[in-house]
């Protein structure tokens, strides 16, 4: 079971009052805070041991070498993979999904091929398939989420079809908290030869991965929302993928040899990691997982089921506050808006001067606004470090909202 309050004694941040009140910070599907770990992690990587790393032969160099690549298996093991050569490391989801749309979508896909997306993706699996659209005649097939924002992994099945070449998927909306069946999703594809990317952006933080027992060609984590720097993530693409991308970016460390009239390329996973890495922020976002698996991903998504037990308790009470998203076993993110007038940027504001920080807007998630029927919503993402207390001083700024646009 997790002990709250000696995790919240990890967070330095959150000892600080805004507008003098106590933070209560419930922006975690934007950005989660970071434990002194990871701060002390960065701090000595900068201060005490920072060389560039690879083919450095002094002393720091070695250092800074061995604890960079320390954190591709720390990656693996965090994400269920055995082999860790399947883990490249790079700037987060965003870099990750555009690698997939150049290196492989990019080669293999002709005109008039689909690729399958739920209407709840981020615009990270969104945009770079629209660039495909526009440059290469792609087409984009869309399955819409149930009244409830569920997802039903049945009807992502039933929608592929001959010309689909790819699924790409997110494993749990930012917006709505919907977890989705990617395994049966994933299993099934295979079955019908579809490869599928699964957007773990949101997912990963949440719940324990198993990925060899998933079944996914592509898996993309971004480590900021992981509890460690931003600027850091990873991607795992299986072998048999590996083997058909092509590079997506030149420079150095993805080379064997260059020469003037030739260059061949190193062995995946460097192949596709050109030019000086994130150096500190990897080895941030690698004691980042570290401190999430001592604590234990089970005893978080147990601590985190129930505050959304309890906010869906507490919010539901408000009758005059519209959630957008009432699925079976989500997360506890949740997206509203109020009755009349009151804009999503008008509650977040008043929300701050009580000390809570939620997020307002599209969320990146333009579609579902659409297919939402609303421009924006406020949306409280809550993580492990947050109380049953908090939510009560969440509903207590959503009342005085209520009264001021009453």
């Amino acid at each position: 079971m997790l002990d709250v309050n000696r995790v919240r004694a990890d967070f330095p941040i959150l000892s600080r009052q805004v507008n003098g009140k106590p933070l209560v910070y419930l922006d975690n599907g934007a950005s989660a805070q970071k434990p002194r770990v990871v701060i002390d992690a960065v701090t000595r990587a900068y201060s005490d041991e920072y060389a560039n790393v690879h083919r450095g032969l002094h002393t720091l160099s070695n250092i800074a070498t061995e604890k960079y690549e320390a954190v591709r298996g720390i990656i693996a093991r965090f994400l269920g993979v055995a082999d860790e050569r399947q883990i490249i490391l790079n700037s987060g989801t965003t870099e990750g999904i555009n690698m997939v749309a150049y290196s492989w979508a990019m080669p293999h896909l002709q005109a008039g091929d689909e690729i399958l997306l739920s209407v709840m993706e981020h615009h990270a699996n969104i945009v770079p398939w629209h660039f495909l659209r526009e440059r290469c005649g792609v087409v984009l097939k869309w399955v819409d989420t149930e009244p409830d924002g569920s997802l039903d992994a049945g009807k992502v099945i039933d929608a592929i079809g001959p010309r689909t070449r790819l699924v790409a998927i997110t494993q749990l909306s930012n917006v709505l908290g919907t977890r989705v069946d990617v395994r049966a999703l994933c299993h099934a594809a295979r079955e019908k030869g579809v490869p599928v990317l699964v957007d773990g952006s949101q997912g990963a933080v949440h719940a324990a991965q198993n990925l060899d027992d998933m079944g996914c060609d592509f898996y993309v984590i971004t480590g900021h929302k992981l509890y460690g720097p931003s600027g850091s993530g990873a991607i795992f693409v299986r072998n048999e993928r590996l083997a058909e991308m092509r590079p997506f970016m030149g420079g150095g460390d993805m080379i064997r040899e260059v020469h003037k009239d030739c260059v061949t390329y190193a062995d995946p996973p460097m192949k596709f990691e050109a030019g000086t890495p994130g150096i500190v922020q990897a080895i941030g976002l690698g004691a980042a997982l570290e401190y999430l698996m001592d604590l234990g991903m089970d005893n978080i998504a147990a601590h985190e089921d129930r505050l959304r037990d309890y906010a869906v308790e507490r919010l539901s009470g408000l009758n005059w506050l519209n959630l957008q998203g009432t699925a079976p076993d989500m997360a506890a993110i949740f997206s509203f808006t109020l009755d009349g007038a009151a804009h999503a940027h008008d509650i977040s504001t008043i929300l701050d001067k009580k000390g809570v920080a939620v997020r307002a807007g599209h969320h990146c998630a333009g579609p579902l606004m659409d297919h939402l029927g609303v421009t924006a919503t406020c949306r409280a993402s809550m993580g492990l470090y947050n109380t049953e207390a908090e939510i009560d001083t969440l509903v207590e700024a959503l009342e005085l909202a209520h009264d001021l646009f009453a």
